[in-house]
C-alpha cells in the first residue's frame, strides 16, 4: 500500500475564492473606486502588477469637481495638504505675449479651487494609505492578471436565487472569472463585477471586446519634470505656447517643482545646452545651477475612446476607456469621474438588488462627456500647433477678441463638466420650472451642523438626498424614505442662503440628488411632487432594505472619512 493510499482519497481542489468586486489596477482611478465602494459596504480586491507606487510624476492637475470626488472617497483633507491652487490657463504666442486668459476661481461651485496642481506619487500614497485603513479593501501587489472572462457557471451563478454569505447578492449578473499569477503561482477569483482600471494597454478592454475609436490626434512630446530653487518667471497657472514651430506647455506643480512639455522634431534626449535654451523664457539657467531634472520622458499624446465600456459585469474606467491629450489637464480627472459615476450604481445593484439596467447608464452618461473633453483637448492642441504663420496671426486676433466676450472665460471653465443629457436618471422634461437644474451638480457650500462648519456633502452622507425649501408633501417624503435619502431643509443651514437662492434661480421648491450629487429630478415651484418618478423608479427599486445614510450629523467629518 502506498503512502497516498494509506492517507485515503485526496481532497478536492479548493474552490476559487469569491469577491464581490475585483479591480484590475491600483492607480488613482482603481484605488478611488475601491474607496468609494468601501464607503457603501462593498468588499473589493485590487490587483496591481507593481509592489509600490510608481515613483515618477505623471498627472499634475485636477479641478474642483474631482476634488469633490476625493472628498467622497475620504481623502479631502489629506489631498488639500499636497495640492497647490493655480490661477488658470493662459495662451501665449511665440513671443510669450498673452493671447487669451481663462482664470479659475479660488473656490468653485464644488467648494474647492477650480484648478489645483499636485504630485501624482503623493496622491497615490495617500490613496493607498486610506485603502489600508478600510477593512473592505485588499490590495494585492506584484501580480499579473492573465485572464478576465465571464459565463453562467461557477459560485456566483449558483447563488443567483439568493444572497451570498456576506449578504451581497449577485442577482441579474453572471460570474466573472479573474486569473492572475504571482510569485507563488497562478490563482483564480470569482467576482460579481470587475472594474478594468488597467490603463491604455488594458487586458480588461480585450475581455470586453472593445476597440479604439481614433479621434485623430497623435503627436510626440517630451515631458521634463524639474526641481529647482532658482527664481522662475511664473504666472502661477498653466501656460500654453501657441507656436506652430515650437509649441510648449509650462506649469508650476509645487513650491520647487515645475513641468515643461515640448513638441520636438528630433527623438533624441535633451542635453543640458538644449534644455537651457528651451527653458530660457522662464528661468536663467547658468551651468552648475540648482536645477535637477527629475524625469525626462517622451510621450505620444493620443485621442481615443473605446467603442464599448461594458460587457456584462466587466467595466472599463480611466485610460482603459479613453485617452486624451493633456492640454486641458483632464486625463486623470475623467477617470475619477468614471469611478464616481459607476460605483454608487454598482453598489446599489450588488448590495440592495437594484435593477441590472441601472448599470447601463454608466456608459450612456460618461461616454458623451469623455468624448466632449477629448475634443476640447484636441482643439487646444490645434490652437497650439495648427496652421502656418499667417493662420497663427489670425488665430491670435480671434482668440484675443473672443476672450473679451462677457462670460466666455467662465463658460470655457464650466464646459469641462457640462450637464448630463436626458436619460433614465436625468429627467429633463420638467414643465413648470426646475428644468435648468436637472443633470447639473448641486453646489457645495459650507454649512453649520451642531455648531461645526462642514461641507454640504458631509451632512448629506453617501446616498440620495432631498434638498427642499418648503415642507415636503407626504408622497415626497415616502419617495425619499424609499430611496434611503436624507431630507434636508435649506433654510437655516448657515450657508448665507446660497442653496435657497440656487433653488429659486432654478424655479424649484426641492431637488432630488443622486449619490454623485447630480440633480436627478425636481419639484417645480408651487408643485407637490417630482416630475419624473415613473422614469427612474423602476431602475432604483431595490429587493432589499435601503442602507442607512452616512454619516450621522454629530460625527466628525475627519473620523467619518477614515473609519
Amino acid at each position: 500500500m502506498t503512502v497516498d493510499q494509506a492517507a485515503g482519497p485526496r481532497d478536492p481542489a479548493p474552490r476559487p475564492a469569491h469577491v464581490p468586486v475585483v479591480i484590475v489596477g491600483a492607480g488613482p482611478v482603481g484605488v478611488t473606486a475601491a474607496l468609494l465602494l468601501a464607503r457603501r459596504g462593498v468588499r473589493t480586491v485590487v490587483l496591481e502588477r507593481h509592489h509600490d507606487v510608481y515613483p515618477l510624476p505623471r498627472a499634475v492637475a485636477t479641478d474642483d469637481e474631482v476634488r469633490r470626488i476625493l472628498q467622497a472617497a475620504g481623502v479631502a483633507e489629506e489631498f488639500a495638504a499636497i495640492a497647490r491652487p493655480a490661477r488658470g490657463l493662459r495662451l501665449l504666442d511665440a513671443r510669450h505675449r498673452v493671447m487669451a486668459e481663462f482664470p479659475r476661481a479660488a473656490q468653485g461651485a464644488h467648494g474647492f479651487p477650480q484648478t489645483g496642481m499636485f504630485d501624482q506619487p503623493e496622491l497615490e500614497r495617500l490613496l493607498r494609505d486610506a485603502l489600508a485603513r478600510r477593512p473592505e479593501c485588499e490590495l494585492r501587489g506584484g501580480v499579473e492578471v492573465v485572464g478576465v472572462d465571464q459565463d453562467d457557471e461557477g459560485p456566483v451563478g449558483e447563488r443567483l436565487n439568493g444572497e451570498g454569505a456576506d449578504g451581497e447578492g449577485a442577482d441579474g449578473g453572471g460570474p466573472v472569472r479573474v486569473a492572475y499569477r504571482d510569485a507563488t503561482g497562478e490563482h483564480l477569483l470569482w467576482a460579481d463585477a470587475v472594474l478594468g482600471c488597467d490603463g491604455a494597454g488594458s487586458l480588461t478592454r480585450d475581455a470586453v471586446g472593445a476597440v479604439w475609436e481614433d479621434l485623430r490626434f497623435e503627436e510626440r512630446w517630451t515631458v521634463v519634470d524639474v526641481r529647482t530653487s532658482l527664481p522662475v518667471r511664473c504666472w502661477e497657472g498653466v501656460e500654453q505656447i501657441c507656436d506652430p514651430r515650437r509649441p510648449a506647455t509650462f506649469m508650476r506643480v509645487g513650491e520647487d517643482r515645475f513641468r515643461w512639455e515640448f513638441r520636438l522634431r528630433e527623438d533624441s534626449e535633451l542635453d543640458d545646452e538644449r534644455l537651457r535654451d528651451l527653458v530660457a523664457p522662464w528661468v536663467d539657467l547658468a551651468p552648475g545651477a540648482d536645477f535637477t531634472v527629475l524625469r525626462q520622458a517622451r510621450y505620444t499624446f493620443r485621442a481615443r475612446i473605446a467603442d464599448r465600456w461594458r460587457r456584462g459585469r466587466v467595466f472599463l474606467l480611466g485610460d482603459a476607456a479613453h485617452l486624451t491629450p493633456p492640454f486641458i489637464g483632464q486625463g486623470l480627472c475623467a477617470g475619477l469621474r468614471d469611478a464616481h459615476n459607476l460605483t454608487w450604481k454598482l453598489a446599489r445593484v450588488l448590495r440592495q438588488g437594484a435593477d441590472e439596467r441601472l448599470l447601463d447608464t454608466y456608459e450612456s452618461e460618461r461616454k458623451p462627456h469623455a468624448r466632449h473633453v477629448i475634443r476640447l483637448a484636441v482643439a487646444m492642441g490645434w490652437a497650439m500647433t495648427g496652421g502656418q504663420d499667417g493662420a497663427a496671426a489670425l488665430r491670435r486676433g480671434v482668440l484675443s477678441a473672443a476672450v473679451r466676450i462677457p462670460g466666455l472665460s467662465t463658460a470655457a471653465v464650466r464646459d469641462l463638466g457640462p450637464v448630463l443629457g436626458a436619460g433614465p436618471l436625468v429627467h429633463r422634461r420638467a414643465r413648470r420650472g426646475g428644468r435648468g437644474l436637472v443633470g447639473d451638480f448641486c453646489p457645495q457650500p459650507w454649512v453649520a451642523v451642531d455648531g461645526r462648519r462642514v461641507r454640504l456633502d458631509e451632512l448629506l452622507g453617501d446616498s440620495f438626498a432631498l434638498l427642499t425649501a418648503v415642507p415636503p408633501a407626504p408622497s415626497l417624503r415616502a419617495i425619499a424614505d424609499g430611496l434611503g435619502a436624507r431630507t434636508v431643509a435649506v433654510a437655516g443651514l448657515g450657508d448665507d442662503g446660497r442653496l435657497a437662492a440656487w433653488l429659486r434661480a432654478g424655479r424649484a421648491d426641492a431637488v432630488l440628488l443622486r449619490p454623485d450629487r447630480v440633480v436627478m429630478d425636481v419639484v417645480p415651484a408651487g408643485a407637490d411632487d417630482l416630475t419624473g418618478t415613473a422614469d427612474w423608479a423602476s431602475l432604483l427599486h431595490t429587493t432589499r432594505s435601503p442602507l442607512p445614510s452616512r454619516p450621522s450629523v454629530g460625527e466628525s467629518p475627519s473620523r467619518s472619512a477614515t473609519r
